[in-house]
């Protein structure tokens, strides 16, 4: 008879670690009564965390409720602010404004695609503007909700920006103090296999973990799935340049300095500058490709962008650190018993911040579909890895549309992106349907998309994408004018009212950490 899965064993902490223990721990109710269930963390107490997944998706507000911690304390514990979105600079020469792709859905969306009437319109308003009443927010710097709104409720999607760091430490405390994890500041010596080939221990300077499930969360090393089973990296250089950045910490002027409502991605020559605000720092970077610009060049623009954007206190305290990385994916990212979360799984590049997700949907899979054996393992793993290769080549091909729309020729870095030969040949087929048809319900095939045919509304249409609707046979519209006219409207009074009541993100977060939200 086969071992049971009850003791399940993650090597490497940070965000990736603390959060796959939290979740799996949450569900299965580790309790003293429930001792046969058990969730080791074993952390290196020489590594560091990379520490620059300061954005997130809205789904973290679930996954916080899910596992006990109150949005206050989130807030409060890890110098968090409020994510409506991305708001793009310079991406596109075409009339030199920017654009958004905020959380919130165009209105209306389940039943009204309003692509063709808002093409009517296109040389009035951008398509974010009149679809959606985040767009004046962002511009004010407005948060999502008041103080009065409940704990992970608010008038408009939203996720958050954090600091990695304070995250990670928030998590490893409720992990330990409150869900049942045991934690092990340790280094891992050798890596056992047991007689069929699968991984029975690993051995620390001070004892032996033995488990039925490995979870490897040992970052860019791949302790477990990369070095130790030897499973290869499918690299997607060829159509994502990016494997350097320079992050940074920049002060604000002063403590009521505006927060900002969205990360701010503004393009360069070589690729392209991250701007997120804390409550009291921004963390700004610079990603690109070594083959188009030096770390030289990059650190001069990096300067240049944070003395142009603001006047730090002291600018001389500001000392971007250099991060190089691999964009690609493992070629599988669950083998035998062992499962990679994180960075050990891959990376591609931090536009659109897609690596806490993967974090989050990694773990939540594991943790639904935790195995009940060994011989349930093999299917679970199968369909893990099956779902896993179809998300990171659905992140692929998203974060490749927003280089292929570019009409900037300025750099070989622009040009090379548009070469036909970089192209992922699913995105290429998708263009050409676009085309004629723009996305909408029919492009989320899957219940479990990595981003909603909103999203790709928002970054189509935003970069100046023109969808051929003019000679559309009566049967192709979308709806009739009445009904689009009918969205417009109610999107911009909506759009009133809520600049007129919602505060600033400075103004709700002071309220925050003086009085705290309403818990649920």
């Amino acid at each position: 008879m086969q071992r049971q899965v009850n003791n399940i064993v993650i090597l490497g902490g940070g965000t990736a670690g603390w959060l796959t223990a939290s979740i799996i721990a949450a569900k299965h109710k580790i309790t003293p009564t429930n001792s046969a269930f058990n969730v080791t963390l074993i952390e290196s107490p020489d590594v560091n965390s990379i520490g620059v997944g300061e954005g997130t998706w809205p789904s973290m507000r679930v996954s916080l409720r899910r596992i006990g911690i109150r949005e206050t304390d989130f807030f409060r514990k890890c110098n968090a602010s409020f994510k409506q979105g991305t708001q793009f600079f310079d991406w596109t020469c075409k009339d030199k404004r920017s654009y958004i792709h905020p959380f919130t859905l165009p209105n209306n969306y389940a039943e009204t695609n309003l692509v063709e009437s808002w093409q009517k319109l296109s040389h009035e308003v951008t398509f974010a503007e009149a679809v959606c009443p985040q767009s004046e927010v962002f511009d004010k710097h407005l948060a999502p909700k008041q103080i009065s709104t409940p704990e992970y409720v608010g008038q408009l999607n939203y996720g958050y920006h954090l600091d990695a760091g304070k995250f990670a430490e928030l998590l490893r405390k409720h992990a330990t103090e409150t869900l049942g994890v045991c934690h092990l500041i340790d280094h891992v010596i050798t890596v056992n296999n047991n007689e069929v080939g699968d991984i029975k221990s690993l051995t620390t300077t001070s004892r032996e973990i033995e488990g039925e499930l490995f979870v490897d969360c040992s970052g860019m090393q791949s302790i477990l799935l990369g070095e130790h089973f030897k499973i290869p990296i499918t690299k997607k250089h060829k159509y994502l340049f990016n494997d350097s950045a320079l992050a940074a910490q920049v002060p604000y002027e002063d403590q009521n300095y505006k927060i900002e409502s969205c990360t701010l991605s503004t393009a360069q020559k070589a690729g392209w500058i991250w701007d997120i605000g804390l409550q009291s720092r921004r963390g700004i970077g610079y990603v690109y490709s070594s083959a188009h610009t030096t770390d030289e060049a990059a650190h001069d623009a990096l300067l240049a962008y944070i003395n142009g954007s603001s006047k730090p206190n002291n600018p001389s305290s500001i000392l971007p650190r250099k991060i190089t990385f691999e964009p690609g994916h493992r070629t599988a990212f669950w083998h035998r018993n062992c499962v990679a979360v994180g960075m050990a799984a891959g990376f591609i590049e931090p536009l659109e911040a897609s690596a806490l997700v993967l974090v989050e949907l990694a773990a939540s899979t594991i943790t639904d579909q935790l195995p009940y054996d060994r011989a349930h393992m093999e299917i679970v793993a199968k369909r893990f890895n099956k779902d896993f290769s179809r998300r990171w080549d659905s992140i692929v091909d998203f974060l490749k549309l927003h280089y292929v729309l570019t009409d900037r020729q300025d750099s070989a870095y622009w040009r090379d992106n548009k070469d036909a030969e970089t192209i992922p040949e699913s995105l290429a087929d998708s263009l050409a349907h676009w085309k004629y048809h723009p996305p909408w319900h029919h492009d989320n095939i899957y219940a479990s998309e990595m981003f909603p045919s909103a999203s790709y509304q928002y970054v189509l249409y935003g970069m100046g994408f023109k969808t051929h609707l003019e000679q559309s046979r009566e049967s192709f519209k979308l709806n009739s004018w009445d009904i689009a006219k009918q969205c417009f409207e109610n999107n911009l009074k909506q759009s009133k009212q809520l600049c007129a009541t919602l505060p600033t993100n400075r103004e709700l977060i002071n309220k925050i950490n003086t009085y705290g939200f309403q818990a649920v």
